[in-house]
């Protein structure tokens, strides 16, 4: 289990970036983080990745703190940031260098058969298309069998057509491990598609604002009445989130004037 605690940020010029998150995300869980920019998704996933400190709270796996980058964390990044001198089966087990080398092997390429890659395993990642290259980087964060999967808006450079298929070679490797993922986007179908639930995060500072459920069964059709409803919960709730909060009413006076 994922679990952020009171979680808050600030930087040194004095930005308060997040402000008193709390969530707690279940083993094979998958949660999609929307909200405006500025509202400090992409800093609340490098709190969890350990790439970043907190000024308050905490971050822990199964009650094991997360400080520091964690081996059974994984993080995919918007780009591929694929090694040029290495060629796709060496991008993929990259991180696999204390793995004996025929498991080693037979990792990568099962990793590669579920993104349909199988047959660029030797290629370099210049010969690549976007799609192809953002494939490599989603079957090297899997091929490591995290326990945590975080991923920071990967498809958003994509055109529609590729995102979906994406989509589907992303579950098809999730439901072989079923990690815990947390992904940011600002995609609403990305949500809808994907998540268990989605998590609308407010700005200014960044802190969650509401959260809508998806209980539908994978994979789901973007047409679908139950698909449609999610989307326009989702869209009120970012709608609401981007609204100034009400102002308290003033509280009565304790007595009469006089």
């Amino acid at each position: 289990m994922l679990a952020i605690q009171s979680l808050s940020k600030t930087y040194a010029d004095g930005t308060q970036a997040l402000a008193g998150i709390d969530l707690t995300v279940a083993a094979g869980e998958i949660v999609a983080l929307i909200g405006g920019s500025g509202c400090g998704k992409t800093t609340l996933l490098r709190l969890v990745a350990g790439l970043d400190r907190a000024s308050a709270g905490a971050v822990s796996l199964d009650g094991a703190a997360i400080t520091a980058p964690h081996p059974g964390v994984g993080l995919v990044f918007q780009e591929p940031r694929l090694l040029p001198w290495l060629d796709v089966a060496g991008n993929v087990g990259f991180g696999l260098a204390g793995v004996p080398r025929p498991e080693r092997r037979a990792r990568v390429a099962h990793a590669l058969e579920r993104v349909g890659l199988a047959e660029h395993a030797a290629r370099w990642p210049r010969e690549l298309s976007g799609g192809q290259q953002q494939r490599v980087s989603i079957a090297r964060a899997f091929v490591a069998a995290p326990r945590v999967l975080l991923l920071d808006e990967p498809f958003s450079a994509l055109d529609a057509f590729t995102r979906k298929d994406l989509h589907g070679h992303l579950l098809a490797l999730w439901a072989e491990t079923r990690p815990t993922v947390l992904i940011v986007t600002h995609d609403v179908s990305e949500a809808v598609a994907l998540a268990d639930r989605a998590v609308v995060m407010r700005p200014k500072p960044g802190r969650l604002d509401e959260t809508v459920l998806l209980a539908s069964p994978r994979p789901r059709d973007p047409a679908s009445p139950q698909s449609e409803a999610a989307a326009r919960a989702i869209l009120a709730a970012l709608d609401r989130s981007l609204r100034p909060a009400a102002p308290r009413p003033a509280a009565a006076p304790a007595g009469n004037w006089w």
